[in-house]
């Protein structure tokens, strides 16, 4: 299995609509930024048959260095989760 990054997308987008790439690229583009500030902005993106996009935040903890086995400090941070919804949960068990 591969995997696509996000020039794999355009020219997918592009061969299926017809298109110009650049024009799908500014597409993507604009999605992408509307993702990221709607969560910036403290909401969630939902598209409806594909999924919802949070922001989770993860408390202070301790966690052990893998390669010496020293305990280290992990800071607080934010993350984006992703739950698949309903359509794009049944094309993936189908």
């Amino acid at each position: 299995m591969g995997r696509q990054n996000k020039t794999d997308l355009i020219f997918s987008v592009a061969s299926d609509t017809g298109i110009r790439k650049k024009e799908v690229g500014i597409a993507v583009d604009s999605l992408m930024g509307a993702i990221k500030d709607g969560l910036t902005g403290g909401n969630n993106v939902i598209v409806k048959g594909f999924g919802r996009f949070s922001v989770i935040e993860r408390e202070a903890r301790e966690g052990k260095n893998p390669a010496t086995g020293a305990n280290i400090k992990i800071q607080a941070s934010k993350q984006v989760k992703f739950k698949a919804g309903k359509g794009l949960k049944d094309i993936m068990n189908c």
